[in-house]
């Protein structure tokens, strides 16, 4: 029974000990991973009074699961940072954010409406429609260019990000069927459309 007893407790030990070395390499590792520099949206806004460039905005809740696993999965693929880094204003929207955000001499506010509310900002932006996540992409004029709700991972919503890096409704009105069909993904395609009928 005390060999029973000595070998559990040293199991345990040994448990306890990789474990927490194993979160601290976790640690470590999503600590130099890259990252999308989000921004709030007046720290955009002012930037962009200075230079103009398109944004990408994730508007999402605390509570949302799909919005916590974007963030996990997407928004931490090197590709994907990279991109938005590269040619975007990125900023992080709470759908239900409680304080005042100003933008030039509007200010929006929180709505306490129905179950949770809303903040006015992201309402305005998505068009009413509130869906988490949503992603909203406005152009160098900060015209609303698309809402685009739910998950993507990050092959989707690479594609999606490249469309929106190349397309002007004036010097370059691409459609999205032009795009995808001269599309070719970085990533590799699912094992369904790799395999060949026999």
């Amino acid at each position: 029974m005390k060999r029973i007893i000595t070998l559990l407790t040293l199991c345990l030990s040994a448990l306890f000990t990789f474990g927490q070395h194993g979160s601290d390499v976790t640690s470590e590792l999503e600590s130099t991973s890259p990252k999308i520099h989000w921004l709030t949206f007046e720290e955009a806004f002012a930037l962009h009074q200075e230079t103009p460039k398109k944004w990408v905005i994730d508007v999402s809740t605390v509570w949302c699961g799909w919005c916590k696993r974007m963030d996990k999965t997407t928004f931490s693929d090197s590709i994907i940072v990279d991109h938005v880094n590269e040619n975007f204003y990125a900023v992080a929207l709470d759908g239900e954010y409680k304080g005042d955000i100003t933008v030039g001499d509007r200010t929006y506010e929180f709505v306490d409406e129905g179950r949770r509310g809303y903040h006015q900002l992201p309402a305005e932006l998505m068009g009413g429609k509130m869906s988490y996540p949503t992603i909203v992409f406005l152009g160098e004029e900060l015209q609303n260019l698309s809402s685009i709700p739910g998950y993507k991972d990050a092959a989707s919503f690479l594609q999606i990000v490249e469309f929106f890096e190349i397309y002007d409704a004036t010097d370059n009105p691409i459609t999205w069927n032009d795009f995808v069909a001269d599309y070719v993904s970085p990533y590799p395609a699912p094992a369904a459309e790799k395999s060949t009928p026999n």
